[in-house]
């Protein structure tokens, strides 16, 4: 089985796989007039996943600014990669 392309399966699969936790992730989205357009949430600031939306301690986020999900370090989701992917 390929690896997850929409950023709702990726929070889904660490929210819901025995022994991961959202507290250990960040996520990063696009935030225009944040330096870089780019604005880094931790894990622990997120309560719910929607299908459409994710729900934050701050705000309500749109899916599609998700442009990239880390997990101890490791990118899980990259939107960049995604683009190129179904560019092939």
């Amino acid at each position: 089985m390929g690896e997850p392309l929409f950023p709702r399966d990726v929070l889904n699969r660490i929210k819901w796989t025995s022994g991961s936790s959202l507290t250990r992730a960040q996520v990063v989205i696009l935030h225009r007039g944040a330096p870089g357009d780019r604005k880094k949430i931790p894990g622990s600031q997120i309560i719910s996943v929607g299908h459409l939306f994710f729900e934050t301690t701050e705000a309500t986020i749109p899916l599609h600014r998700i442009l990239e999900i880390w997990y101890d370090g490791k990118l899980l989701f990259d939107r960049g990669s995604v683009r190129n992917k179904e560019s092939d």
